[in-house]
This record gives structure tokens, sequence and C-alpha cells, in this order.
């Protein structure tokens, strides 16, 4: 680890979004102008070539910490006052920001190559310039997250998943560290220590009855405020919505600039909060004692930490490969029959459309995370060994009830790893031939014949079939409703 006091200056430029080379050269550049200083005499009085000065003052090289030490000694200023963030006017300020639009991919894409920006050019001409680009990148925005371009992202992350066995060592890392800045002693996390973790990150919490309704909270960073709602909903867990706020900004997220990069940050903001909620230092001990007996239990990790069903599923998939040596499969399907989230690495044969996306596809109504609607005990868990066109699998699954209507979330394993499991010795048997033939997904023989020309449904179409995904960096989000909401609640 590096030490504090072996740190170099310019290296916190590094994690400093709005201090760059060219903020500095920018800087430096008017420094010299006002005091009536030539190009050519400040790179005598450094030592330096004129040219090398040219490009340090353009942005296009970044100055060692003894160049800008002498630099500021030329100029008679302070080191400390070249580094400042913010610039000396508004002509600079909109010379940097279109500086910056023209390196980045907007106008690379566009193929407009980069051009010096000359002081006759008015200050209105810039600001057009600027608001044009941010167009441009508004529409492309809109334009990026298509749901053909959704599900490529989505299988893209859910090869990754099944490569790394769902685990993911560095946000494990992460979790450890803030648990034990907070002295968490193991157990279940209590709201009180969610409250805690927010005020080391330097936040305060704000239950308001207001918070926009395309949002699950609001992060004040420039305030260190955190909203979340005051209507939580009765099935809710206030934990979680605070912790992946929190994991947002652990994790340093930045505004994502493609649909694919948001659902990366959704899977590791959705994975540390578990792995907040139910440590690894703990809960690996717990599972590997429940495998030693026999004895693994769903429902008893997510009684042990004080969880949902779904966020013990969840966890159970990153930890299970990894430590227990069993692979796994997870499946979140609605009421419908439609699945919703999946993950495997057990080889087992889901549904998948033809870009390999599962999400979104019809759940064998033969398979256990179907046939537990069906079942009327929906106190204790449904355990069934479905023979597939690839093995037979055990599956236990639960029915959660949400504002979208009911889902069942389901874990299963192979049938050789069984063993470790409560409820491998259910009676219910089901055959699913989904994957390889069409098993359910046609009426048999003579209901088909009996009905196919007497019926007529009337579909309910999907509210999203025809629609594209939500635009903007963060998909669904009402900007201007966030932005409001913001100016209201800010400390005055």
């Amino acid at each position: 680890m590096t030490s504090t006091f072996d740190r170099d200056p310019l290296a916190e430029l590094a994690d400093d979004e709005e201090v760059d080379s060219l903020t500095i050269g920018r800087r430096i550049r008017q420094l010299r102008t006002e005091r009536g200083m030539r190009l050519e005499e400040l790179a005598t009085a450094v030592d330096r070539a004129p040219s090398q000065l040219s490009m340090i003052e353009n942005g296009r090289r970044e100055p060692k910490l003894t160049l800008l030490q002498a630099i500021a000694r030329a100029l008679g200023t302070s080191l400390d006052a070249l580094l400042e963030s913010e610039p000396l006017d508004e002509r600079a300020t909109l010379e940097i920001q279109l500086e910056r639009a023209m390196r980045g991919q907007t106008f690379q894409a566009l193929g407009i190559p980069p051009f010096r920006i000359a002081k006759t050019v008015p200050d209105d001409a810039l600001r057009a310039m600027l608001a044009l680009q941010g167009e441009i990148e508004r529409l492309r925005d809109e334009r990026a997250a298509t749901p053909e371009e959704a599900r490529r992202a989505n299988v893209a992350l859910r090869r990754l998943m099944r490569t790394q066995n769902n685990y993911f060592a560095e946000l494990e890392d992460h979790a450890r560290a803030i648990l034990d800045a907070v002295d968490h002693p193991g157990g279940p996390l209590t709201q009180r220590t969610a409250s805690d973790i927010a005020a080391h990150l330097g936040f305060t919490l704000h239950y308001v009855p207001d918070l926009p309704q395309t949002t699950r909270s609001v992060a004040d960073i420039k305030n260190g405020r955190l909203y979340l709602s005051s209507r939580l909903a009765a099935k809710g867990d206030p934990r979680t919505a605070v912790l992946q706020a929190l994991s947002s900004r652990i994790l340093g997220h930045r505004e994502p600039t493609s649909y694919a990069e948001f659902l990366r940050q959704r899977v590791e903001t959705n994975y540390l909060t578990g792995a907040l909620l139910i440590p690894e230092a703990h809960a690996v001990p717990f599972l590997q004692e429940a495998k030693k007996d026999r004895a693994i239990s769903i429902e008893d990790l997510r009684d042990a930490y004080s969880v949902s069903y779904e966020t013990a599923a969840h966890r159970f998939t990153n930890l299970a490969t990894v430590h227990l040596g069993i692979p796994v499969h997870f499946l979140k399907v609605h009421e419908s029959g439609t699945i919703t989230k999946a993950y495997e690495n057990d080889d087992v044969n889901f549904p998948t459309d033809r870009l390999g996306s599962i999400e979104g596809q019809m759940c064998c109504r033969r398979w256990t995370s179907r046939v537990v609607f069906d079942v009327d005990d929906q106190f204790n868990p449904y355990y069934q060994y479905t023979d597939t066109g690839n093995g037979t699998y055990w599956c236990t699954a639960r029915v959660e009830q949400s504002s979208e209507g009911a889902h069942s979330v389901s874990v299963g394993v192979r049938f050789d790893d069984t063993r470790w499991f409560l409820g491998r010795d259910t009676p219910n048997r089901g055959v699913s031939k989904h994957s390889v033939e069409a098993c359910c997904r046609r009426a048999p023989a003579e209901l088909e014949a009996s009905w196919r020309d007497h019926s007529w449904p009337n579909v309910r179409t999907p509210r999203t079939l025809l629609a594209t995904l939500p635009t903007g960096a963060f998909p669904g989000v009402d900007s201007t409703d966030v932005y409001e909401f913001l100016e209201a609640h800010a400390p005055r």
C-alpha cells in the first residue's frame, strides 16, 4: 500500500476529474499573459524550449512537479495557485470545455479533427459549439439503449459472470474494508450500521416524501446528503436502498457513457450491497459448516442475516462455486412466465434468443420456477427434481411479491450436488425439454386440434414491446425531476 507521505501532488490530480493537464496549462498561459510575459521569456526562465512550454500550455503534455515549481517561481506565484481547479475566467472555462469536447468520442465519431481555438473566436461561437456537442451526445444517449443493444450488453455481462463463477474478489475487498472501517462485528447488518457507513463516506441520510418517482435514492454529492423515500414499501428493506446508493460512491462510479456500462455498474452495486449485508468472512464458514452437515439451505442463510430470500439466493451464487465447489444456477421468473434474471455455471440449458439472452424468454411451465406458482403451500420452500435434455437438476424455489406482481426466485444444482442440501428427499419430479424440443412451447396436439380454429385471445401486449428502452445516461430517470428536487432540498 502506498503511504500518504509518498504520494506525488500531481498524482492527486488523477483522482480529480476537474483538475487535469489542460486546466493547468490554461492557467499557466493566463498568468503569463497577465504578467505581459512572452512564451519565449518564460521558456528561458525555466530553461526549456518554447515548443515544450507551448505543448504544456495547450494541455498536450503533463508537466513534472519540478518543472511546475520552476514555472510558479518564474510567474511569481505558488504551486497551489497553478493547481487550482477553477479556471481564472469565463473565456478560459469555455476554451477548456471545447478542448475536452474535441478530444472526446463525439468529435472523433463525427470525424471532426481538433482545431486551434484562436483568440479571435467569439465567446458566443464557443457556447454554440458546446451546445451543439451536448445535443449530439444527448441524441446518442437516446439511440444507444435499444432493446437489441441492451440484450447484447446483458449477454456479455452474463458471460463475464459465468467466467468468474459470479465471484468478484475486488468487490469483496471493498466490502471488507468498509465493514472493518465501521467495526462491524459480523452477523446481520443493522440499519444503524448502514447509517455509520454513510457517515464514514461523508453522507448524512435524509428521508423525504417527494423523492422523484424514477429513482430509489438521490445523492447530493456537493453537500454530502443522501435522500431516500420516507414512504418505504411494507416489504422493502430500508438498508438496501442506503447501501445501493453508497455502493456507487464506494466504487467511484461516474455517469455511464453506454448501456453496457450502466448495466455493469448496476451489477457491481447489487453485488457490493449483498457483500455488505452478508459478509464473506462470516458467511463462508456458515455455509461450509452447513455443507459439512449436508444441510445447506437458502432459507437459513436468509434468516441468519435478516435479508430477503432473493438477496440470500444471489449471495449464495457469489460464494457457492469459489468456496464450496458447487456450480449453481439462479432464476427469477415473473408470474407471467417471463424470465427477468438468470445466472448459471452448471451447464443448465435455459431458453435464449438468437443473441443468447435469457432474460425476456419464457420459462418452461414444467420448470421449478413456474411450477411453484401453482403450489398451495407458499409458506415452506418448494423443492423439485427436473429431468432435462442436459441431465437432472434439483431446485429450491419461493414466491415473493413485488410492486410488479409475483416473482419466483429459485436456486438449483446438478443432481450430484444435491446431497449437500436440505430438501434433497423431495418426491416432486418434473420433465423439461424446453431447450432441446418444443416441450411446453406448443400445446398438445389434441388440444390444438380442438381449439386453434375456435379461439381468439385478446392479448395483453407488454407495454415495452414496441418501445425503446428509457433514454438518458441513467435509463428511465427524469433528470429535470432530480435536479429540481436537489435544488429544493439543498441546504441554504
